[in-house]
Parts: C-alpha cells; structure tokens; sequence
C-alpha cells in the first residue's frame, strides 16, 4: 500500500516540478540499492532495472524476466516488462515513445539521500540515452526524491507514532533503573533489553543507540556509552528510538541525579533545563510551511547565547523517517557540512525532532530532543514534550 501511495505521490510531484520524467535506474540492489527503492519499488531486483514514472501518470518498470512478479505484485506499476538479454532496448523504445522533455536522475551534489544512482549507472543511462539523443535532457531528480522522502503519507506518520510511543515506554521503564553506582553501560544493557523485548530494532546502530552521557567531561555525542559511573550530582541524558514498520523515532531525555543531602534540583541545573524547554517551544510555534530552517535554528540558538551559554555545535534538528537523519530540509545554522539544507523551505507533513542541548558546568549536558510534525497552521508534537526534569 504505501508503495503505490508514494507512485501515486510522484506523480503529483512531477506536476509541481514541471519535469515530466523521473527514472530511478538500480542494479543488484541488495548490494548497491538506491535510498529511494523503499519507497517506489519496496523490493529487491538483481539485473539493470529502470523504474519510470511520468507527469502525465504513466508508470512502467523494466526489469529482468525473473523480477517480474515481483514488481507486479506492488499494484504500483501499469506496464511491467521483463527482458532477458538486457535492458537497452526496451528501455529505449519505452523512452522514445514517452519522449519526455527531461529525464530526472537520482544524483545530488548537497543530499546524500538523493544521491543513491552510482557513477557507473550513470554513465551506463547516459550511453543509453545518447544512441537516440536524449543525453542532455538527463537532470537531478533531487526536488523529488527529497520531497518524495520528506512529506510523509499519513501510514508513514503513523508508523512514527507507534515508533515514539515505544519510545516512551522504554523511557518510563529505565526512569525507575537509573540509580547512583550504575554505569552507562549498565543503563545501555537495560534499554537494549526492552528492545529485544518489544522485538523492535535500534533505530540506528546498535553500539551507539542508546547514547548515554553521565555527569561533566562526557565524551563526544556519538560515542558509545562507557564505564563510567552515574553519581549523586550528576546530569544524566540519553538518546535513542525504535523502529516500527521501517520508520524510526529519535528522542532525548534528560535526568538529574540527585544527591542525598539535596531536596530541591540546583538552581542551575534547572536554569539550564528551563532554557532547553523555551528553546523548543519558540522554535516549535515558529515552524510552519514555507519558512526555512536556517530561520528555526536562529530563533533557538540566539535564547541558548541569550541566556548564558555557548551555542551548540549541531544543527537544532533534523528530518526523521526510515533513517533517523533522513531529509534534505534541516533546521540548522549556515555552516560548510551542512550546505544548502538549512536554506530549504519548509512542507507540511515533514517530521523534524527538535534537540537544542547546553553545558551546565560541574554537572553534565542539559538536551531534550523532540519529534514534531508540520501541519498547515505550524508544528506539532508527536512526542510527548518533557516539560519537568526527571529526577532520580
């Protein structure tokens, strides 16, 4: 089903483009696949195999003989042909007869989620192309795919959902086990437990999910979690999500430790908690179609400077689906690594986590990463917003 809903979606796209061709052209793509086949094909095929959806609706797949069924049993192409000997010729007859104005490509110079057409099936389609001419007509498909990926059909929110509140779950049962005397590790192994549980995968490697950083002088967001102990004292924050159906969440949370001649959190720990809240809430109520990310992540990074802290060397948020860093479009600053995606506008039915984070000296990092979605009136929480600091 959602194959065919993300066809029918390309079309509609195409139309808003104004390209009138779009060939996703993969091979043994177990090995090699392109990022986009999940969402057009939804399974393997083993030979040079061409995807074409067209403006005016039409859909056709080449495919060797033995693919066929397969691609036949999506509902999501009208002509399914199969060869034996090789894709040339009915690819080229398909494309003379279609004699589209421009055939899109998946390559990208700025999004690697756009960029799944290796250099040799490019030059493969591109020696094709030119035994009938068609050589220049060849551009980037990126407005397409990237669009095709980032405005979720409602079965892709709602596999997020469910994603989020396993998410939440998980995060309700390790509450109750962090305690002074355990280690990252330990606390890791108890939420890797409820993944195996739950018989849902990390959302993404492993080693790293979940991250798990106790008390100050932690090691690098994307280090794994170590040996060290959790103390009275301490900031305690953690990172991770599930997968559901293929689509993942991505949440942080954060704790404090407290010590026992304590009866209140310090005043700067919640000072800094405090700021991550507000961060999130005006970056949240300003994020709506048609403004860009950059935008969003200024509004968020000048209240961390504004209230005593140094910016954060990450962008405020990213795009979530299949992968938890997964879109063109981030809320993000104008730094080189992140090229023009911060400068990309915004769409309905994007989901973005949210995830400013600061340093409170002598106690650890203060973060909350949450996950919205854009509707037409702005942004809205999928998550649950931590609002309070769990304390422990």
């Amino acid at each position: 089903m959602l194959v065919k809903a993300k066809v029918a979606q390309a079309i509609e796209l195409l139309n808003e483009f104004d390209v009138d061709c779009w060939i996703t052209f993969v091979r043994e793509s177990d090995i090699n696949g392109d990022p986009i086949l999940d969402y057009v094909v939804g399974t393997d095929v083993t030979w040079h195999s061409a995807f074409i959806i067209t403006a005016s609706g039409e859909t056709h797949a080449i495919v060797g003989q033995f693919d066929t069924q397969s691609i036949l049993d999506t509902g999501a192409y009208q002509h399914v042909q199969g060869f034996v000997q090789g894709i040339k010729e009915p690819l080229l007859e398909c494309l003379q007869r279609i004699n589209p104005r421009q055939i899109a490509l998946n390559y990208s110079i700025g999004s690697e989620i756009c960029d799944g057409l290796t250099h040799g099936m490019f030059l493969t389609m591109q020696g094709h192309l030119s035994e009938i001419g068609f050589q220049d007509r060849i551009i980037s498909a990126e407005h397409i795919v990237s669009a095709l990926r980032e405005r979720k059909a409602a079965p892709e929110i709602q596999a997020i959902r469910e994603a989020i509140a396993h998410t939440e779950d998980i995060i309700k049962a390790v509450s109750g086990y962090i305690q002074p005397s355990k280690t990252e590790i330990d606390i890791a192994r108890f939420i890797q437990g409820k993944f195996e549980e739950k018989g849902l995968p990390p959302a993404w490697d492993i080693h790293t999910c979940p991250a798990v950083y106790t008390g100050p002088d932690i090691t690098d967001p994307h280090y794994p979690p170590t040996d060290r102990v959790v103390e009275g004292g301490h900031v305690l924050s953690m990172d991770f999500g599930v997968r559901v159906d293929g689509y993942c969440s991505d949440m942080q949370r954060t704790f404090y430790v407290r010590r026992e001649e304590e009866d209140a959190v310090p005043a700067q720990v919640q000072h800094g908690f405090e700021t991550i809240v507000e961060a999130i809430d005006r970056s949240r109520q300003a994020l709506k179609p048609g403004v860009i990310g950059l935008d969003i992540d200024t509004i968020a990074r000048d209240h961390v400077v504004a209230c005593g802290y140094e910016e954060f060397a990450h962008g405020l948020g990213h795009q979530v689906g299949r992968f938890v860093h997964d879109g063109t479009a981030l809320l993000g600053p104008a730094w080189e690594k992140y090229a023009q995606k911060p400068f990309q506008k915004i769409y309905e039915n994007m989901v973005f986590t949210i995830e400013p984070r600061l340093t409170v000296p002598g106690y650890g990092v203060v973060t909350i990463e949450e996950m919205v979605v854009v509707k037409a009136t702005g942004a809205e929480f999928l998550s649950t917003p931590q609002q309070e600091l769990i304390v422990v």
